[in-house]
């Protein structure tokens, strides 16, 4: 065989191997220069809410909702009637396998009563409470073999996701407070200790634009005035978008729903919504 033979396969062999890797780099957004991995997406699941927003969900009185995207998932608040929030969660297909840890707000039963069907569920979880609660609910979580972390300040509990801490007076609660590309996402249970508190905490905590609050706001006993002054507050904090719900009366909710127009959030069981994650 003549010497340019064996060279000229050993180039040909070559060749085929290099527009296999340029192939495999193609196909692999990563590897293209200057490319980035997609972005996730946070999703806020309500399972449990006494308004509704999705056919087949039941409705009772209570909040729970369901946070995926994070670092973590996270499951805030369980509802009232646990086989309410179970059927919540069959009917939204929510995974409660995939929860790494549990957030409750305060020791009122429509936000604790569905936390141990859940726990029976997947007891593979950290459940963060206000150190308030009394020492049975911690025994009763271990007991579960989940395990308790009690909460007293602020405290990050996964990347970008944290508490406001013990907040309030007669009524202890926490409110969890998402930092994410478009701005702070809040999440409250009842905001005993009051909604404009808890905005202001979360500026605390993270000096940036409030993008979203939504939950229980317990504004039931509060007159027109009060109701001026809170949404002129909400404003102030420069709050772009707003969902109150649960405990926060329906006149006040029709006041939060003509002052933010758009930018309201409806809710209720069902309800999906959607934020540009990292």
């Amino acid at each position: 065989m003549p010497l340019s033979s064996p060279i000229k396969l050993l180039s040909l062999v070559l060749a085929v191997f290099l527009s296999f890797v340029s192939l495999q780099a193609s196909g692999n957004p990563a590897a293209e220069s200057g490319s980035a991995l997609p972005e996730r997406t946070l999703r806020f699941t309500v399972l449990y809410d006494n308004y509704l927003h999705r056919e087949g969900t039941k409705t009772d009185w209570g909040f729970s909702c369901l946070i995926e995207g994070t670092e973590k998932t996270v499951l805030f608040d369980t509802g009232t009637q646990p086989q309410i929030l179970m059927h919540n969660v069959g009917v939204l297909k929510a995974d409660l396998k995939k929860v790494d840890l549990i957030v409750i707000s305060h020791n009122h039963g429509d936000h604790t009563g569905g936390l141990f069907a859940a726990l029976e569920r997947n007891p593979n979880v950290t459940v963060f409470f206000p150190v308030s609660f009394p020492p049975e609910f911690g025994r009763r979580v271990e007991n579960l073999k989940a395990k308790a972390q009690t909460v007293d300040k602020p405290v990050e509990i996964c990347r970008n996701v944290y508490l406001t801490g013990e907040m309030g007076d007669a009524i202890k609660e926490q409110s969890l407070v998402i930092d994410s590309p478009k701005g702070l996402v809040i999440v409250t249970g009842c905001s005993h200790q009051g909604i404009v508190s808890i905005l202001r905490r979360a500026k605390e905590i993270l000096d940036k634009p409030i993008y979203l609050v939504f939950g229980g706001f317990h504004l039931g006993n509060k007159s027109g005035t009060e109701m001026q002054e809170i949404i002129a507050a909400f404003k102030e904090l420069k709050v772009e978008k707003c969902g109150a719900t649960h405990c926060t009366g329906d006149a006040r909710i029709a006041m939060f729903k003509k002052a933010f127009g758009e930018n309201y959030v409806t809710m209720g069981t069902g309800r999906i919504i959607e934020v540009p994650g990292l």
